[in-house]
């Protein structure tokens, strides 16, 4: 197991560089640039910045740079200075030594701020709503799925299929303004927008008070956000538990005398469970990064936005950033999955 860790984390590289190397070059193929205006600036000025950023440099010597900053540990005496080009997001001091580690360089049209420091500011908070979207999928998701098996063609299995079709029908451009205007405006239940928590975080990205004053903000976009997830686990769950349930292998259980429940916690929930740990990896990343419409709609003050506007701006420091994140909560991800699976089927070993 730890020569297939290590040697997925080596294709994890592979794979970061790969992404890295096509959006790089999608960014530059788009006509226009980061700094170019419905009113245009003049030449003089467009000059001076792209002098600035090393935007006038040959395109090879702009990647190599930029991966030199953030992929490339930098170990040096110097300690961190307060220049926007000398922010890295991880600065570890070993006696007169610094190492230092991911550094995305500066935003182009946040011009006081870093890249790091929209990550430090606003992923936190992307990272706090997609877990608990995550966990509110996996909590509904579940238990639905298993009671619609196990009770197929009856009412639970009607009404669990049911609130599944609706929670993959309804998407969350529909869903959130409905909570806002039902639970927020109307009731006056929940505030209609916002975000309970602010920097700094506990280890990064924790809150700093769990109280009724967080959890407020947070109810409607985690529901809203992770009902559509849920009802797609609560679907896989059904179909797989079905399956699993009619192998062989379970009809030798019963006969032997095993309880009905022992059967399926222990025999029957491990195996249909593979391909639902399966989707959750993808989930996990697509949620922790950021959601842009769930963050719109309630005004949670996320990386979603900051991506989508970075887009619009081309501001590519942050979009090479994000995707960047988001490639490798995905690989990480995938490899926790692959982790899983063999606690879940001991018929599978890595070598």
């Amino acid at each position: 197991m730890g020569r297939y860790i290590a040697r997925r984390l080596l294709y994890m590289i592979v794979v970061v560089l790969v992404v890295s190397i096509i959006t790089f070059g999608m960014m530059h193929a788009i006509p226009g640039g980061p700094f170019s205006r419905e009113r245009a600036l003049p030449a003089a000025t467009i000059k001076i910045l792209n002098e600035r950023y090393h935007l006038d440099d040959p395109l090879w010597q702009q990647y190599v740079d930029y991966i030199n900053n953030v992929l490339v540990p930098h170990i040096t005496t110097k300690p961190p200075s307060a220049s926007l080009s000398d922010d890295f997001m991880i600065n570890i001091k070993i006696g007169k030594i610094w190492f230092r580690w991911m550094n995305f360089g500066p935003s182009f049209r946040s011009r006081s701020r870093t890249v790091n420091d929209i990550f430090r500011d606003n992923l936190p908070i992307s990272a706090q709503l997609g877990v608990m979207a995550l966990s509110i999928s996996v909590i509904i998701g579940i238990p639905l799925g298993i009671l619609a098996a196990l009770r197929q063609n009856t009412i639970w299995d009607y009404l669990g299929m049911g609130i599944s079709i609706f929670g993959v029908s309804v998407p969350v451009i529909v869903l959130g303004p409905i909570f806002v205007w039902l639970f927020g405006v109307a009731l006056h239940w929940l505030p209609p927008t916002g975000w309970g928590a602010k920097p700094p975080y506990l280890l990064g990205f924790l809150p700093t008070n769990f109280g009724w004053d967080y959890f407020k903000f947070a109810i409607m976009p985690s529901i809203a956000l992770g009902l559509g997830s849920s009802a797609i686990i609560a679907r896989l769950t059904r179909a797989t538990l079905l399956q699993t349930i009619r192998e062989d292998y379970i009809r030798t259980a019963r006969a032997k005398g095993l309880h009905e429940r022992l059967v399926i916690t222990r025999h029957a929930m491990k195996n249909s469970m593979i391909p639902v740990v399966t989707i959750l990896g993808p989930l996990f990343a697509a949620l922790v990064t950021g959601t842009f419409v769930t963050e719109l709609i309630f005004g949670i003050p996320g990386m979603g936005k900051y991506f989508v506007t970075s887009i619009t701006n081309r501001d590519y420091p942050v979009i090479m950033g994000t995707i960047l994140l988001y490639a490798v909560f995905l690989v990480i991800a995938n490899l926790v999955v692959d982790i899983v699976y063999a606690y879940l089927d001991p018929r599978i070993r890595y070598d």
